[in-house]
């Protein structure tokens, strides 16, 4: 399954997955990294006005050891993220005690942990390196310094354990103390003041701009948090070149600003080739911009410094699936599948692929496979992603039967929704008028009843059927209908239905009545989304064309599956023939959670684009069989657009 976020022949099931798992493949590169976070050192000096140097310690040590290679360090950031869900410690309290919970969860292989006190004028510190697997020490190491020295104690620990350690970012005693004193404290107002006492110091010192400015982004005020990562940028050189990429990021997610964000990405990847997070997310951007290829390679870096982590490899299939690396997909989720032998999701994704790849066949074997190994899995998702499989072979009866041991299986689960799933199924196979009589009979049993949200999503979704059949004045009603029971799951529905509705109009026209139904920038992804539809709707190619493809290419995060073969539509209309042949050459993957209400959009009217595509590049064969597929699902009754008369013509 895609979270969130390729092809093979017809063997049956059996023989498939035996030839899947005993075929070669590359597998990942050496041993899972090691990963050290570096604890809260303890205060035994009985002098409370130290009890900052135990952050600062941790903080030198975790700062220094941040470099390319093993082991690599968890930074304290990471490491906090998780209080939410394991529990705030006290801030004070030692690291071993209060934050060796979230080092475990944050995936810390190695902890690292000790104590510090003054005697005799010397800083004497203790640090301990223990293996989380066995619990058992595997380096214990002291320094002695002048006392006051913390920066000195730090960094004597830090080379002890590498040789490869760095300095840190300061040598300024005031400023590392100021930022400590900050990063503890749990007032706003004081650790500002802490952080300006910080930068006064050493205006090169990253840390404090970088604290700052997560302050104010809290506070809501994006505008003084891109100021404070801009003030330290305009340091330049001084500041080291991979503290600069990491600024940059943050000031890119900061602006919502996709292209900066993937180049600093970029930028960061190739500063640390073994930074497994930055490999991640640099391949999640690539994904999102469907740039496969290149997520491919991402996610291919990323995981193999994590060989264990299923997650990657999951995604890695994917990537390759969708830049047509079929090999590399098979493996990947093969691996997958090893590392979790009862796991039915590679499974799952191993249908995903195949289906992408037009290997239909392949897709429904996998996903029966998934349904074998975990009935319950995704809600029964893996049988009706099988029964669309078998549906885009042109093999309505073959797709009902595998429909209708989905819907036995909600129906045993006790889903309540079951009649409102039956009836986006019965759309799709093409029987439209008993559609339309099973998705009403629902909304109007459970419109006043605790089914009210999923009643309005029904009303919404018969408005858009009305609207493909011809019936604008029907769906107007039945969109009001959605509006006056809608909740906040349904609103959004409701809403887009509404505005489908209306009166035909020029492109201009639409645009003006999606600005004032979307107003606001937190509303332009429905607004696109609405109005892309809207003027597909009534057949405005060119300007739904140029909205799509702006959709398309920044990861709209309304957009559904269908929009590729929307947008190939439009190509195809429009006289793009090359750019829709690339848009169809794949099958959408249907949502886990089972059909959406924009199903229909894209099934049957994929297949008629695919062979309106054939027609067009002159290969009449295909042109014939993709037709007679398509029209195999069209039914009796008419949709909008009338492709079923075009291709009985």
């Amino acid at each position: 399954m895609f979270s969130n976020k390729a092809r093979w022949g017809h063997a049956p099931p059996a023989v498939l997955v035996a030839v899947l798992f005993t075929s070669c493949v590359r597998q990942p590169a050496g041993p899972p990294s090691e990963r050290l976070a570096v604890l809260r050192l303890e205060n035994l000096s009985g002098d409370a006005s130290l009890g900052w140097a135990g952050r600062a310690l941790s903080e030198i040590i975790a700062n220094e050891l941040s470099t390319p290679g093993e082991p690599r360090v968890i930074p304290s950031a990471i490491i906090h993220s998780l209080d939410r869900v394991l529990g705030v410690r006290p801030i004070s309290a030692p690291g071993i005690s209060a934050e060796s919970s979230q080092a475990l969860a944050a995936g810390a292989t190695l902890l690292a942990y000790g104590d510090y006190t003054v005697r005799h004028g010397k800083l004497e510190v203790r640090l301990t390196i223990e293996d989380a697997r066995t619990m058992k020490a595997t380096k214990v190491i002291g320094v002695s310094t002048p006392a006051g020295d913390v920066l000195g104690a730090g960094a004597a620990l830090a080379r002890q354990i590498s040789s490869r350690a760095v300095p840190y970012g300061t040598r300024n005693p005031t400023a590392l103390e100021a930022y400590m004193r900050a990063l503890e404290s749990g007032d706003a107002t004081v650790m500002e003041v802490g952080l300006g006492v910080a930068i006064a110091a050493d205006p090169d010192f990253v840390p404090p701009y970088r604290l700052l400015a997560q302050i104010k982004a809290q506070r809501q005020d994006r505008a003084g948090a891109v100021a404070a990562l801009d003030q330290a940028l305009a340091r330049g050189k001084a500041i080291p070149e991979l503290e600069r990429a990491r600024l940059e990021l943050e000031s890119a997610e900061l602006t919502g600003n996709p292209d900066a964000r993937q180049s600093a990405l970029a930028k960061l990847v190739k500063l640390d080739s073994g930074d497994s997070i930055a490999w991640r997310a640099l391949a999640d951007s690539l994904m999102n911009r469907h740039e496969y290829r290149q997520a491919q390679q991402a996610y291919r870096k990323a995981s193999d410094l994590e060989p264990e982590d299923v997650a990657l490899l999951n995604s890695l299939g994917y990537a390759a699936g969708q830049a047509g690396d079929l090999d590399a997909a098979i493996g990947a989720l093969r691996r997958y599948a090893a590392l979790r032998p009862n796991d039915a999701n590679p499974f799952d994704s191993l249908g995903d692929v195949h289906l992408v790849a037009g290997r239909l066949a392949d897709a429904e074997n996998f996903y029966l496979q998934a349904a074998k190994k975990d009935p319950n899995s995704n809600n029964n998702g893996a049988l009706i992603k099988a029964a669309v499989a078998r549906l885009l072979t042109g093999d309505p009866s073959g797709a009902n039967n595998l429909a209708q041991r989905y819907l036995a299986a909600r129906v045993e689960a006790k889903d309540p929704i079951v009649d409102y799933r039956r009836a986006q199924w019965t759309w799709i196979s093409g029987r439209r008028k008993a559609a339309a009589q099973q998705m009403g009979a629902f909304a109007l049993a459970s419109e006043s009843g605790p089914l009210r949200d999923i009643a309005s999503r029904a009303y919404a979704e018969l408005a858009i059927w009305s609207l493909m059949s011809g019936d604008r004045e029907g769906a107007a009603r039945l969109a009001q209908k959605a509006l006056s029971i809608a909740g906040p799951a349904s609103a959004g529905n409701a809403l887009v239905a509404k505005f489908l509705a209306q009166p035909p109009a020029s492109s201009s026209e639409w645009v003006v009545r999606a600005e004032q139904q979307f107003p606001g920038p937190a509303q332009s992804a429905i607004k696109n989304f609405s109005l892309a539809y809207a003027l597909l709707i009534h057949q405005q190619f060119q300007p739904a064309m140029l909205l799509l493809r702006q959709m398309w290419e920044t990861g709209s995060p309304t957009a559904d599956e269908g929009l590729p073969v929307m947008l190939a539509w439009c190509y195809l209309e429009t006289g793009r023939v090359k750019e829709a042949a690339s848009l169809l050459s794949s099958n959408p993957i249907p949502s886990a959670n089972g059909l959406t209400p924009y199903t229909g959009f894209y099934i049957p009217r994929l297949l008629y684009l695919r062979g309106l595509l054939a027609e067009k590049e002159g290969r009449a064969g295909d042109a014939r069989a993709n037709y007679d597929k398509f029209l195999a699902l069209s039914g009796p009754d008419p949709l909008l657009w009338g492709e079923e008369k075009k291709v009985r013509q």
